[in-house]
């Protein structure tokens, strides 16, 4: 069972945004999708998740063509944080997050459906805010809101386009060791769009790099995370050492 992209295309006019990508997102993993700006890793996630639709190819979920899903089954299987996150309703925390039981309630949502929200907020450590409305907190605990919101969603598969935005260090940290345990302990299966390399290395199972549309690469992050492979995907020669059992890229010097 896993996420099969089958030679998607996404064409802007006459530019080709995703070129013939094909790439599996292998259950039970985090996968992180790497690469320049423009590279094409958000349009190509948002067509995973059917919110783009691509032009050609094909995209399966558990062997079924994304295609053959009502929306609300879709959104029962995957969901997706976007990178930008702009709500012009006034909203609590609490009220977000019960957004992401909407394909099981429909709005009216069940003692059940409460539980999955109460269990979002704490595993995003945001109860003592969960009755704070948005525009009360800071970007880092607003982005934590929006994965709870996610998370309380309880699909098998999770995408997230740039999920660290506006974290500083100690929140990112937090954050990717979250998103590690969601697989490790609960059996989630993640895919992140991601520009700090040294997350994709330190946290990703598998890294998926992309430039100019296309997959220029992919496979387990020990072998994408090497000078050779990094200097064909940002065209910089990025020196990198061994610190513990951690490949550390040294690209600011």
């Amino acid at each position: 069972m896993m996420i099969e992209v089958i030679d998607v295309n996404k064409k802007y006019g006459d530019q080709a945004v995703v070129d013939h990508a094909t790439v599996s997102i292998q259950k039970g993993t985090i996968t992180s999708f790497i690469g320049p700006n423009g590279a094409g890793k958000s349009t190509l996630l948002s067509m995973i998740s059917r919110l783009i639709t691509m032009d050609s190819g094909k995209v399966l979920i558990d062997g079924k063509g994304i295609s053959a899903y009502k929306s609300n089954d879709l959104a029962k299987k995957i969901s997706i944080l976007k990178q930008s996150n702009q709500i012009n309703i006034r909203l609590t925390v609490r009220e977000l997050v019960s957004f992401g039981r909407f394909p099981y309630s429909q709005g009216r949502l069940t003692k059940e459906d409460w539980t999955y929200v109460d269990k979002a907020i704490d595993y995003m450590k945001l109860k003592d805010i969960e009755h704070k409305h948005l525009d009360e907190l800071s970007g880092g605990q607003c982005q934590r809101a929006f994965i709870a919101m996610v998370i309380a969603q309880d699909t098998d598969y999770i995408l997230l386009d740039e999920p660290l935005n506006n974290l500083d260090m100690k929140h990112s940290v937090e954050i990717m060791k979250l998103l590690k345990e969601l697989v490790v302990l609960h059996g989630k299966t993640i895919a992140i769009v991601i520009h700090d390399i040294n997350f994709a290395s330190v946290y990703s199972d598998r890294i998926v790099a992309l430039k100019n549309g296309q997959i220029v690469k992919e496979g387990p992050a020990e072998d994408i995370i090497q000078t050779p492979v990094l200097k064909e995907i940002y065209d910089m020669d990025i020196p990198i050492q061994q610190i513990g059992d951690q490949k550390i890229c040294i690209y600011f010097s």
